[in-house]
């Protein structure tokens, strides 16, 4: 959680962008994303030039050897007009030169435009991250949690991108379906369409959580973990983390630098984030023959592709997308893997034949443990499409589903989504799911019931939790015919006084 001081910063930085006419939040943020990159990386050389000096077998050189004047310490301090001109004729083409090799920060800047458009603007900008990043949030600084938090109230802006196509899973919604898949050290984790990477950073911190001791997790006010390092973790298993099990794809070239810097941030050393069209890419992962132990997603929805362009893998005949990657899902994981996705309604029950064969992929060759209703309000103010978390194993059978109907997410279900209070059926969510098979009862009035697969497959392989859920409906009193009548009457009467008071009217 950042405090109040810090969100003031960042929100004057974003006053600043939007007056000086940058609009678009992805072009903002991707703005402010090279200058909070080349701070750190910076730091971050220091910091290891600093560990060579006590340490003479790490024989580190520094990726500003020869380029001293590219250093954020170095030319930050610079007037307003030689600083503009400094990163646009020195500082850019010095990242597109490191571009030529294989390392993290020139995959990360290779094709990098400088867009911030006048001198004032950026002094104003390197100005508020130097007060953001000041020395207790060092960039450098092992809180990486606390450098997350940064960034991603930066990413809470793309709530106003929905008009631009970008959806943001809600940063709550990520974490409860992190907390049901249970990633663990070691496993593959993959989401083809990563956006902004909040699962990767999500899965990433789970597994940090998990594996910190009690003593090493620091409590903010509302009780929340805020700083731990995964102490419990080996140095090997911990590199494992942070260069070998974190896997995404987007096609869009600014978010994948924006996923890039999340995963960054974060403090994951080596992020593996691709650019492509997972529908469309014929050297896609499978030919690779790369498959995953996790997958976290929430794919476009309610899209459609030209068949000419789809990859020849898929054999759904289909141009919809919600469809198409729920099967790209599950050529993508092991046998035994495990995926939660989110998906429109319609995946539920629509009656193509599409709709039926994918729902018959997930209940016949995948063990579908679980589904979980979303209200409608979910992903507003991008769209007000109800949607569902599908939890499946691919390879076991299914014997029966799990389902939730969440009704409350801990904030408002309009176009606003203030907080409210606590977080709604969130942890309830969590913790039924995980004791599920310990329940007694199976009533269908409930919030979460089992549906035996049987009767699932009678009913067309409709996963639609309104399909089995038991409504209790209340008889009320006015429902009573002793009560309608009298409630009749005194309506009549009540008409015949209004004729008479309009008649004595029009007489006058």
């Amino acid at each position: 959680m950042l405090k109040r001081e810090l969100k003031s910063e960042i929100n004057k930085l974003w006053e600043k962008f939007w007056s000086n006419g940058i609009s678009n939040p992805l072009t903002a943020i991707e703005q402010m994303s090279y200058l909070l990159f080349l701070k750190r990386m910076d730091v971050e050389d220091t910091k290891k030039l600093n560990a060579t000096k006590y340490n003479y077998k790490l024989n580190y050189i520094s990726v500003f050897k020869g380029y001293e004047n590219c250093r954020w310490s170095k030319w930050s301090t610079m007037e307003g007009k030689e600083m503009f001109e400094h990163i646009d004729t020195v500082i850019f083409p010095f990242l597109k030169e490191l571009g030529k090799s294989n390392s993290l920060y020139e995959i990360y800047m290779k094709d990098a435009t400088f867009a911030i458009p006048n001198a004032s603007l950026l002094v104003e900008a390197v100005s508020i991250i130097n007060n953001i990043i000041d020395d207790s949030l060092c960039i450098g600084n092992t809180n990486y949690e606390v450098k997350g938090d940064i960034y991603e109230y930066l990413l809470s802006e793309l709530n106003t991108a929905g008009k631009n196509g970008q959806f943001r899973t809600p940063r709550h919604i990520i974490k409860m379906i992190t907390e049901i898949v249970d990633p663990q050290i070691g496993e593959t984790i993959c989401d083809p369409t990563c956006g902004t990477a909040g699962f990767l950073v999500s899965a990433y911190k789970y597994i940090l959580l998990q594996n910190s001791s009690k003593d090493n997790i620091k409590y903010d006010e509302e009780g929340n973990p805020f700083d731990y390092i995964g102490d419990k973790l080996s140095e090997n298993e911990l590199m494992t983390l942070k260069t070998k099990m974190l896997y995404g794809s987007e096609f869009d070239q600014t978010m994948v630098r924006i996923a890039l810097m999340n995963l960054i941030i974060h403090g994951i050393e080596s992020p593996n984030i691709f650019r492509k069209n997972s529908l469309v890419d014929r050297n896609d992962y499978n030919e690779n023959n790369i498959k995953y132990d996790v997958i976290l997603a929430n794919p476009p929805f309610k899209g459609t592709f030209d068949k000419k362009e789809l990859s020849n893998r898929f054999t759904i005949n289909t141009t919809k997308t919600e469809l198409l990657f729920l099967e790209l899902i599950y050529n993508l994981l092991k046998d035994g893997g495990r995926c939660a996705v989110i998906v429109p309604d319609g995946v539920l029950f629509g009656s193509s034949r599409a709709h039926k064969k994918i729902r018959e992929i997930l209940l016949n060759e995948c063990g579908l443990e679980a589904v979980i209703s979303m209200p409608s309000g979910v992903f507003k103010p991008y769209t007000g499409v109800s949607t569902a978390i599908l939890y499946f194993i691919k390879g076991e059978s299914t014997k029966k589903v799990w389902f939730y109907d969440m009704t409350d997410d801990g904030y408002t279900l309009d176009d606003k989504r203030n907080f409210i209070d606590g977080n709604g059926d969130m942890t309830d969510i969590v913790k039924s799911f995980r004791e599920r098979y310990n329940q007694e009862e199976n009533d269908r009035k409930s919030k979460h019931f089992f549906v035996p697969f049987e009767e699932i497959k009678k009913n067309n392989y409709d996963l639609s939790i309104l399909k089995y859920k038991e409504i209790e409906y209340q008889i009320s009193n006015f429902d009573k015919p002793e009560i309608i009548l009298k409630r009749i009457k005194d309506l009549d009467n009540e008409i015949k006084k209004n004729f008479e008071e309009l008649n004595v009217l029009m007489k006058k």
